[in-house]
């Protein structure tokens, strides 16, 4: 149910911002009212949150048998032998390897694991998306120091249609926007328009008006 609210949470987000634009007019699309991207905003502390999909690689010292390679599940939970259904999902690896110790210990004695991800897909809340005049929109893990450039070269860049600004919707900051000149960084590689994006973000690329 976590996963799925995250998912309406940010949906909403979307669609208030689209009809946003669709009361003021064609010049919000320009972002001339919003104020700059701060180009310095990396999530420092970041830890990784595991999310439905990973690949979770339990390592149970001195007890090979019992080491495995599991999926998370779309409802986020995890099963092998002798641990059924244990929630996995918004969790650091840190805090499910200390809930498999407790699983365990009640057939192994003082077992010792460590959780290793592999396949980093993350919850959605984490994850960045990039919708609009991208040349291919989509959803992508956030990877600590993730930047704007970063983000052109996962989506191939932008369409031939793409306005020279685009628009960042920062979750974490309660949905407030900044804008990016995309175009000034894609077409004049100028770095200063390269910006630290953060988990959570959704890059919206409008379309040019001219």
């Amino acid at each position: 149910m976590s996963s799925l609210s995250s998912r309406l949470t940010a949906f909403k987000g979307v669609l208030a911002f689209v009809a946003g634009f669709a009361l003021v007019g064609c010049s919000a699309l320009r972002g001339p009212d919003l104020p700059p991207a701060p180009q310095q905003a990396a999530t420092q502390d970041y830890t990784y949150i595991i999310g439905a999909g990973d690949s979770i690689n339990i390592v149970v010292w001195r007890n090979p048998e019992l080491s495995m390679s599991v999926a998370v599940r779309p409802d986020g939970k995890i099963a092998a032998p002798l641990v059924d259904d244990l929630p996995a999902q918004g969790k650091t690896p840190v805090q499910l390897a200390r809930d498999v110790e407790v699983v365990l210990s009640k057939y192994v004695r003082d077992p010792i694991v460590t959780v290793l991800v592999g396949g980093f897909v993350g919850p959605y809340s984490e994850q960045i998306r990039i919708v609009g005049e991208a040349s291919r929109p989509q959803a992508i893990p956030y990877k600590q120091q993730m930047t704007l450039l970063d983000l052109m070269i996962v989506v191939g860049g932008v369409t031939d249609f793409a306005a020279d600004k685009a628009i960042i919707m920062r979750t974490r900051e309660g949905n407030k926007q900044y804008s990016v000149r995309v175009r000034d960084l894609l077409k004049r590689g100028d770095v200063s328009a390269n910006v630290d994006m953060q988990p959570g973000d959704i890059l919206i690329i409008p379309q040019s008006l001219f």
